[in-house]
């Protein structure tokens, strides 16, 4: 039950940062904010973990947790870069 329970919640993670990506572009799409662009594309970088995550789990596979937060050090560092190209 706790499994099944922790896998939902691991989807509903997924999906919430999969919401927050369409989001960020669409809305740099319509208004050309650079800013939007940065967050959209990091948010892509913590979908991508939170996929990685969930294979993880499904899998039992602890070798794909060096991916997993590599993809969040992308994230973290993309959107840094953006905030201090943004700030010139």
């Amino acid at each position: 039950m706790l499994i099944l329970l922790s896998n939902v919640l691991y989807y509903l993670c997924l999906l919430s940062s999969l919401a927050c990506t369409v989001l960020l572009l669409r809305g740099w799409r319509r208004t050309g904010m650079r800013l939007l662009l940065w967050s959209g594309i990091c948010f892509v970088f913590l979908s991508a973990s939170n996929l990685v995550l969930l294979v993880e789990v499904q899998l039992l596979d602890p070798r794909l947790h060096a991916y997993r937060l590599g993809l969040g050090l992308l994230a973290g560092t993309v959107l840094l870069c953006g905030f201090i190209w943004e700030a010139r």
